[in-house]
């Protein structure tokens, strides 16, 4: 599907004062959250954190197999579905309707998907690795996810947000929501919004 718009994200914010042991120390999964959208500032830095370029290079946040990052990263939030696109700092619509509803049914009825008002959904092409890791691709590609997802968790707790991982879904159900095909891996949802006061 040819994409509708594109959004350009503002830089991330650099220079967390807390310290790594510290964020470490302080993430909890947490399913209930404040109801107010995510601010574009804190979408660039979680979507940063995950598949952000770190280098001059092209490097990443996250670790790759052979630098050949097979991730993708979608956003579903209540404007729709969006591409991470990591060499702009942008995001690319896929779809111009609120999803998260659907990816909550994918995900065995959890309604945090639904509620948080942003989902991460992390996604893998094995082929991009299977030609120099052969049988090994899924498993390097799964490994990934899992750097993302953490990178992600940390970031959320450094902002102050609220974040809890999902990896009980149906895969199928999940990549048609964010309009992948079947060369794709649906690895981890990350449901994330602001802490619920009180």
């Amino acid at each position: 599907m040819s994409s509708r718009r594109r959004i350009e994200l503002p830089h991330p914010a650099r220079g967390v004062a807390r310290p790594l042991w510290e964020l470490i120390a302080a993430r909890r999964s947490v399913r209930e959250f404040g109801r107010r959208p995510l601010r574009e500032e804190e979408l660039s830095a979680l979507l940063w954190s995950g598949q952000g370029i770190t280098s001059a290079t092209g490097g990443r946040a996250a670790p790759s197999a052979g630098a050949l990052h097979p991730i993708t990263l979608s956003l579903a939030d209540r404007r729709g579905v969006f591409r991470y696109l990591p060499a702009r700092s942008e995001l690319d619509e896929v779809a111009a309707e609120d999803r998260r509803s659907h990816l909550a049914a994918a995900a065995l009825g959890q309604e945090v998907v639904a509620e948080a008002p942003a989902t991460l959904v992390v996604t893998a092409e094995p082929a991009v690795l299977a030609r120099r890791y052969l049988d090994r691709a899924e498993r390097y590609c799964i490994l990934e996810a899992g750097h993302v997802a953490q990178n992600v968790l940390l970031q959320a707790t450094a902002l102050g947000l609220a974040a809890v991982p999902v990896a009980a879904f149906h895969d199928d159900e999940v990549l048609a929501a964010v309009e992948l095909g079947p060369g794709h891996l649906a690895l981890y949802l990350v449901a994330v919004g602001p802490r619920r006061p009180g």
